[in-house]
């Protein structure tokens, strides 16, 4: 470590981590061998991650409750949710791998529910055709974090809290390490290594009804564009069908899918169970987008609640079960909107929660097209294609963390020397970073945040259209003008409209991106609706949107959809997932279905 240039703080690192959620914790677990030096930075503090909200479960086909599950079947689920658009690699190497992670979790210390032989407890989920996710109660991501933060800090990694990461720094075509600062202080801090892990999440903020968390807003992929990595399946973002709806200061704060997975059933004002109409098989468990658009279309057509979203009643499974099975569950509608469901139903309606589209990253190593730079979790796109499996998310995290980790640090023993930093780089960089503070009377980057929010829901919600895609990007595209207008004032230190002017210029690179690959894909597919082409086309099964950096300018591009083998191809010959034929039959849950 040395302090030089204009006081930044230098490090020196083999593999650099971004991101301390469960992909970046389980890629610098990964690196962490071999003598290999690893630092993990993360925009929050450790254990805060975006990871421990994730409630429902971890999917994973290893057959403790229906023992027809296996690798295949997990597969097949998740291609099909993914409309195909998914790299079948990507998935196959998912799919057998993700058994293995969870019980290396359980080596590690995590504690799981449990079948009454003692194996690990799986339920049921949306479009999971056997019951797949391990669980702790609706507690499983934090649970995750957890155990994956003792098992790091024993690794000997190093940790950078509460840092916001600038820009990717490169040696020519390669990755040479970053550039950021302490959100306390304004201090700059620069890291140079031999690879980075990029494993920042997603970017749901630039929504206003969301899931997310307040990190939420894109700093990885928009960093990743910057240093020629490209973004794929941008116009791919998940609304899931069941947030939080009244009072409107929680609307938005996501209703576990563990919730219809234990039984809990959709009804409309009328008092119907209306997915009956639009998935009469799956019912409640249909895929993300087919109960989110549900809910749309029986709002639109005047059978909304009075505060515009549906039902969800699980109060026919008793309040027992319902306390331990849905601890949080129970403990945040108490709290947050004093109901309790043990005795009553309650409103939800779709919130923005997941992106499938990120940075395009091989499914062996998670490379990026950046020589040195891996991707790997919800900034990373590849396995979930047009519209993700609940439960998928965590068990990715882990599959190709440990992937992107330990490619990383095969990449970083190859090299002899660390890269090379331009120091000229590293002070425009600076210059662009401070430049707010010395803009007066400039744009409010909170107000520009609230309108950047306000465009995507009006114009890349559930429901899409070319016109209004179109004029959803003119307006994003004035909003990037006006962005290099914005004004900051104070000083560097605890400076939260500073950190939002930062973030507001990440959220608008990856609001373009979401509309160029809105407006080119001309289909419905997935999480992309689109109400003038309402259709899902053959062709577009055939290819992946990719944006790329020309410049100043976003192109657009496609690659071609990979064919799959012979022998996974054949395990989509039939309507009927692999292993159901034989399974014994499985009984719905109490008023639900399994």
């Amino acid at each position: 470590m040395e302090t030089g240039m204009d006081s930044i703080e230098r490090f020196e690192y083999d593999v650099l981590v971004l991101g301390a959620g469960g992909a970046g914790l389980r890629a610098a677990i990964g690196a962490a061998q071999d003598g290999v030096r690893v630092a993990v930075i993360c925009k929050s503090l450790l254990g805060k991650a975006h990871t421990v909200m994730a409630e429902g479960g971890v999917a994973a086909a290893m057959g403790n409750v229906d023992p027809a599950d296996g690798w295949q079947t997990h597969f097949y689920d998740t291609m099909r949710s993914g409309h195909f658009i998914n790299n079948y690699r990507t998935a196959e190497i998912f799919a057998k791998e993700a058994p293995d992670r969870v019980f290396e979790l359980e080596s590690w210390g995590a504690l799981f529910d449990r079948t009454p032989e003692g194996k690990i407890m799986q339920r049921p989920f949306g479009a999971h055709t056997f019951r797949r996710l391990c669980h702790v109660g609706d507690r499983t991501g934090l649970e995750l974090i957890r155990t994956l933060q003792y098992k790091g800090i024993h690794c000997g990694i190093d940790i950078f809290q509460e840092v916001t990461t600038t820009r990717l720094l490169k040696d020519g075509e390669r990755v040479a390490g970053a550039i950021g600062y302490e959100r306390e202080s304004g201090r700059f801090l620069l890291w140079r290594a031999k690879a980075v892990v990029l494993a920042t999440g997603g970017w749901g903020k630039v929504y206003k009804v969301t899931s997310n968390s307040w990190e939420s807003t894109g700093d990885g992929a928009a960093i990743a564009y910057r240093a020629d990595a490209e973004l794929q399946d941008m116009e791919m973002v998940q609304f899931h069908p069941t947030g939080m709806v009244w009072p409107p200061g929680v609307r938005g704060i996501l209703v576990t899918e563990g919730v219809r997975g234990e039984g809990g059933i959709l009804v409309n004002a009328e008092g119907r169970r209306f997915m009956q109409d639009y998935d009469p098989k799956r019912m409640e468990l249909s895929s993300r987008d087919v109960v989110a658009r549900s809910i749309h279309k029986e709002v639109q057509a005047g059978r909304g609640t009075p505060h515009g979203g549906a039902w969800l009643d699980i109060t026919h499974r008793g309040a027992e079960f319902i306390r331990r099975k849905l601890p949080n569950m129970y403990d945040q509608f108490l709290h947050l909107a004093d109901i309790d469901i043990t005795k009553t139903k309650f409103e939800v309606a779709p919130t923005i929660h997941y992106t499938m589209g990120g940075v395009r990253a091989d499914p062996e190593t998670c490379a990026t097209n950046v020589p040195g730079l891996f991707a790997a979790g919800e900034v990373a796109c590849g396995l979930h294609g047009a519209n993700r499996l609940g439960g998928n998310s965590l068990s990715d995290l882990l599959v190709f963390g440990r992937r992107a980790g330990e490619a990383a640090r095969e990449y970083a023993m190859g090299l002899t020397v660390l890269p090379g930093v331009d120091d000229g780089e590293v002070r425009l960089e600076q210059e662009r970073v401070l430049r707010p503070f010395a803009v007066e009377a400039g744009e409010n980057p909170y107000q520009l945040h609230a309108e950047l929010q306000q465009v995507m829901g009006e114009h890349a919600g559930i429901a899409r259209d070319g016109a209004s895609l179109q004029a959803g990007l003119d307006k994003i595209m004035a909003l990037q003008e006006r962005a290099g207008r914005i004004g900051v004032s104070g000083s560097r230190m605890y400076n939260p409209g500073w950190h939002t002017a930062l973030d507001v210029g990440n959220m608008l690179l990856l609001c373009e991106a979401i509309f160029r690959g809105a407006l080119a894909r001309e289909e419905s597919r997935g999480a992309q609706w689109r109400t003038d082409h309402p259709d899902e086309l053959e062709d577009f099964g055939r290819i992946n949107f990719v944006e790329y950096r020309d410049g100043d300018t976003m192109r657009l591009k496609t690659y071609p959809v990979s064919p799959m083998p012979p022998e996974l191809a054949a395990l989509f010959a039939s309507d009927v997932a692999p292993g159901l034929a034989t399974a014994p039959a499985v009984g719905p849950a109490a008023g639900g279905r399994e």
